[in-house]
């Protein structure tokens, strides 16, 4: 899968990986070739950086999971519907995201959200041990350093395989809430003020899109959670979705990752509220052609339970986290309004982006904060040629 804004990229080369022997070969042809280097296992970077005109090394065909007591080992092209039925099948899981289609190399790689994660934290969180081919063809056991980086930091190399600690599969009731339009800032203003006295099972998303909807949604232990948080919020749903069950099946319920079109973004983390009025009325002024969307991803709990430096993933004292999205029509540019609306909350922000919303030409340090000068190091010390290194 490519998303649709970079399918017209064309590469040199495509190099089908389905064995870490396939990719050694692979990074030696890409060698030779001395032409730009990408590696593509999901392929929804928002920022293109699985595309390239020069050579892809594509990982997606090497797929496997493998399961032994509490620690579970992936072949990095796999994606999270497989991992995830796998892992029902033991009672287990691990804390990452609904989107069946991506991959979890790239999701782990930069950090790895999810409605476990404020119990559980970071997919990156559970990372334990990675095998990666180097540029010199070299296959390593990732040691002291390197976990460190890969742990939210991107890799200097390919990931062939990632091993896991898993978590019991909780059941949980899905929800999915939507609430009157123009509601839409009361329901954001009561939002952010609840959640940090949500329990940490609790990881309520948001969203409002300019067509307008305002949607809550995600999962708890029991529908008393879900009536506590509409209590909370203070306006009565217009529909009221629930199942409860598995963890497998909340996460079949709540999937939803289809290519996102031609889209354009901005994320940045945040430990105080942003103001609603002013963003919602913002967000629904008229232009014709453009879709507009604030998703308000819930933080805190054991997201903030590691240090910021532990891993180089950095932002971990965020109460949220806010992706801003214009999608327009192929070949079009955005609009005003996402550069408007970015510049109504920065004010608020820490100044920290995501990993996993990139944004071409941001620099290093929005995603990686204090960490990003011992991760360039580890990064020019494993990838002295820069062959996997922006």
């Amino acid at each position: 899968m490519v998303l649709a804004r970079y399918a017209g990229i064309r590469p040199a080369a495509v190099l089908g990986c389905a064995t870490t022997g396939d990719v050694v070969d692979a990074v030696a042809e890409a060698r030779r070739a001395g032409l730009p280097v990408v590696v593509r296992g999901g392929g929804h970077c928002f920022a293109g950086r699985s595309s390239t005109t020069g050579t892809v090394i594509d990982v997606s065909p090497l797929t496997g999971v493998r399961v032994d007591g509490d620690r579970v080992t992936v072949a990095a092209g796999t994606r999270l519907a497989e991992l995830y039925d796998r892992l029902a099948a033991h009672g287990r899981t691990v804390p990452a995201g609904c989107g069946a289609t991506v991959g979890i190399a790239g999701l782990t790689l930069g950090g790895g959200l999810g409605i476990l994660g404020r119990s559980h934290g970071l997919t990156c969180d559970s990372l334990v041990s990675a095998t990666v081919v180097l540029s010199d063809g070299t296959v390593t056991e990732a040691g002291d350093d390197l976990l460190w980086a890969l742990r939210g930091g991107g890799a200097p190399g390919v990931v062939t395989a990632l091993t896991f600690r898993t978590v019991p599969a909780p059941d949980s009731t899905a929800f999915r809430l939507t609430f009157p339009a123009d509601a839409a800032a009361d329901v954001l203003d009561a939002w952010q003020h609840a959640l940090p006295e949500l329990e940490e099972a609790f990881a309520p998303s948001l969203v409002i899109t300019s067509q307008p909807s305002v949607t809550v949604f995600g999962a708890v232990p029991g529908l008393a959670a879900v009536d506590h948080l509409i209590d909370r919020i203070g306006v009565r749903p217009s529909s009221d979705g629930r199942q409860h069950g598995t963890h497998h099946a909340t996460k079949q319920w709540l999937a939803g990752d289809g290519d996102p079109g031609y889209a354009f973004l901005h994320s940045e983390f945040f430990r105080e509220p942003v103001p609603a009025a002013a963003l919602v009325e913002r967000l629904l002024a008229d232009r014709p052609g453009e879709e507009r969307e604030l998703d308000f991803n819930p933080w805190g709990g054991a997201y903030g339970r590691v240090a910021p430096d532990a891993t180089a993933f950095p932002h971990r004292d965020a109460r949220f986290l806010l992706k801003q999205t214009a999608t327009v029509t192929a070949g079009e540019r955005p609009g005003p309004w996402l550069d408007e609306s970015y510049a109504i909350t920065h004010p608020y922000g820490t100044g920290g982006a995501y990993p996993n919303f990139p944004e071409p030409g941001l620099p290093l340090e929005a995603y990686h904060l204090g960490n990003t000068e011992r991760l360039r190091r580890i990064r020019a010390a494993y990838d002295p040629a820069r062959m996997f290194t922006a």
